[in-house]
């Protein structure tokens, strides 16, 4: 059987990797496509009590369920049904989602350790870094985590002191070696995108 092709897009916090698969998958609108982030794989840490929640270091590695999300990934490559995780970071719960996927043609995975995962690496057709300078992704981090995960300024600038920063050093910026295509965040992806077609179009899918 002809296996789906995986596109990863790495990148530190708040890069704009999102954005970018985004785009992406409006460049491949013809064709069955997939898009999801690892954040849905965080480890479920509902069981434990709220002061020892705020001590996860969220930004290493092993803070995600990366057996599932490697073995999920493997199903898609292969063509077969997962059901894609949810997970919420106001309670650090992780819970079976309502989304099913079957037989896709193109998986694109984003997320900050994308390229960090030799399993992951392996599997994937075309890797992806997107970088973005750190005060532009700390600007968006804060604006993200008030508005949406019920963070204050103050523990969004502690976290990112803390484990966000050096975490992204040792963890994040050294999988630039294995993408692909580095992309200058903060600026329009228009040519990039353009580029990435081309390849896609040249060396995937016959669109």
């Amino acid at each position: 059987m002809e296996k789906a092709h995986l596109i990863l897009i790495a990148g530190g916090t708040c890069s704009g990797k999102t954005t970018i698969a985004r785009e992406i998958g409006k460049q491949l609108a013809r064709s069955s496509l997939t898009i999801f982030s690892h954040d849905q794989y965080y480890r479920d840490l509902s069981h434990l009590p709220k002061k020892e929640q705020d001590e996860v270091n969220f930004d290493h590695p092993d803070a995600l369920d990366y057996e599932l999300l490697i073995s999920d990934v493997k199903h898609l490559v292969d063509k077969k049904k997962v059901v894609l995780p949810d997970y919420d970071f106001i309670s650090h719960k992780r819970v079976p989602g309502s989304v099913v996927i079957d037989g896709t043609d193109i998986i694109i995975l984003e997320g900050i350790f994308s390229l960090y995962y030799p399993e992951l690496v392996q599997l994937a057709n075309l890797k992806v870094f997107v970088d973005t300078d750190a005060d532009i992704r700390l600007a968006r981090r804060i604006r993200r985590d008030i508005r949406e995960r019920g963070f204050t300024i103050d523990s969004v600038l502690r976290q990112y002191m803390d484990t966000v920063k050096p975490m992204h050093e040792i963890f994040i910026e050294p999988t630039k070696k294995n993408a692909d295509i580095i992309v200058p965040g903060g600026k329009k992806f228009d040519k990039v995108l353009t580029m990435m077609k081309g390849y896609l179009s040249h060396e995937l899918i016959n669109f």
